[in-house]
């Protein structure tokens, strides 16, 4: 081999050790973070004892009697077309379902594990009548899958609070079924996204994650990843893998260079608990506000009973949610966060020459924000076309709001202002 082929074969070799074979496409992402507000499911056989799914295994719940629940999982009242239906009343875009926890359990019929929903007394595919529901009614499907499995014995951990249980394992026979598995779920049910959790583990390396990324990507180019397939979960850098952030129950920092979703309960617990503390409708629309306010997407978890249904209370929070979107929507889908990093008297979305002032909180009808430099308001009324009296000066501007305001969850304020208001740099 001649000096000038060898540079360029150690050229091409350092390339394709160090990046991914193919990236998302970056005109993909602004889809996805338009949509702003999605549902999360987590759902198995846990169910019928109501603890945590996946982390209740050998705590709460004894390891023989979690791994032999599958035996009674029947969720008779499972209805595909009810959970999307309730996702879109809410004014949800997309929907995600557990299609695969930490608990190994499947709930499709895969051919690469006998742990699956076929070998319930339920013997329905799951992800596949949602993946249909979601085509039917107009909602994105996205699908997630853990990168652990502390059931398959050839993943080294099989108890994470006993190391004594722990096996020698196999990982490239591990990684190969969650080749063939992710490979079923892609090419049987299209799914828009996949959401991978689990990558905490030892067993579990960078290196793996850009493995699978790179599989995914050689099926499917255009399906987007999310960033916990790879060790780096903060950042969005050359060591990561996926495509975006997803901080979980708690809401993301303003981020206008990063796509970003936050993943939040309604309740407290993932799966269903019996009388979990659900969010009041004041919290859930602020969280949600805040979110987009932030530049983020908001993933809300609903944890469907054991009989399949979703619970009434939560189906009801669900339709207030979608009640308050109907009116405010335009606020919140499709727009950009910012110019102000949300607080808690604030937020702020914006799109074109419009800012949308989300007021949570005031002295007396005064709320003072930060000036805008360069900037000037030439119109400002609340979603109900009130007028509100707008005073600006150097450092700040008062908006004076009407002594009657009409929503106690959150009072909007629209500013016209003379620019593109995406051209308006944040302001802190």
């Amino acid at each position: 081999m001649s000096f000038k082929r060898y540079c360029i074969a150690c050229l091409l070799l350092i390339v394709s050790t160090s990046s991914f074979a193919q990236k998302t496409p970056k005109a993909n992402l602004p889809d996805f973070m338009d949509k702003r507000f999605g549902m999360f499911v987590h759902f198995g056989p846990i169910t019928l004892r109501g603890t945590e799914i996946g982390w209740s295994r050998n705590k709460e719940v004894a390891q023989a009697d979690y791994d032999s629940l599958y035996r009674e999982f029947n969720p008779v009242l499972f209805n595909a077309d009810a959970w999307v239906k309730a996702a879109k009343d809410a004014g949800m875009k997309y929907l995600v379902i557990t299609a695969k926890h930490h608990d190994g359990f499947c709930l499709w019929p895969t051919a690469f594990s006998a742990y699956n929903i076929m070998n319930s007394p339920f013997k329905r595919d799951i992800v596949g009548e949602l993946a249909k529901a979601c085509k039917k009614q107009g909602i994105t499907f996205g699908i997630y899958f853990t990168v652990l499995d502390w059931h398959d014995k050839d993943y080294p951990i099989q108890n994470p609070n006993d190391s004594t249980q722990n096996v020698k394992g196999n990982m490239t026979a591990f990684k190969q079924t969650m080749k063939d598995e992710l490979k079923e779920l892609i090419t049987r049910y299209t799914p828009y996204l996949l959401w991978f959790d689990g990558y905490w583990e030892k067993p579990w390396t960078n290196e793996d994650g850009r493995e699978i990324y790179d599989y995914i990507k050689s099926i499917n180019p255009n399906i987007l990843v999310n960033n916990r397939l790879g060790k780096v979960s903060e950042v969005l850098n050359d060591q990561s893998v996926g495509d975006y952030l997803t901080p979980e129950q708690r809401i993301g920092q303003l981020n206008m260079n990063e796509p970003w979703e936050s993943c939040i309960t309604i309740c407290e617990q993932w799966a269903w608990k019996p009388n979990d503390k659900m969010k009041s409708l004041k919290e859930c629309i602020q969280t949600l506000v805040k979110t987009a306010a932030g530049n983020g997407n908001l993933l809300f978890n609903v944890g469907p009973m054991m009989d399949g249904r979703i619970e009434n209370r939560q189906i009801l929070r669900l339709k207030e949610i979608g009640n308050w979107m109907k009116t405010y929507g335009s606020s919140i889908y499709n727009t950009k966060g910012g110019p102000y990093a949300p607080n808690e008297s604030f937020a702020s979305t914006r799109k074109g020459n419009k800012i949308f002032i989300h007021v949570f909180k005031h002295n007396g009808n005064t709320v003072t924000i930060p000036a805008m430099p360069n900037v000037t308001i030439t119109k400002a009324y609340l979603f109900n076309n009130t007028s509100v009296q707008v005073r600006q000066n150097v450092t700040d501007i008062q908006l004076t709001l009407p002594p009657s305001l009409p929503d106690e969850n959150d009072n909007l304020v629209v500013l016209e202002v003379n620019q593109n208001t995406e051209n308006i740099p944040v302001i802190k």
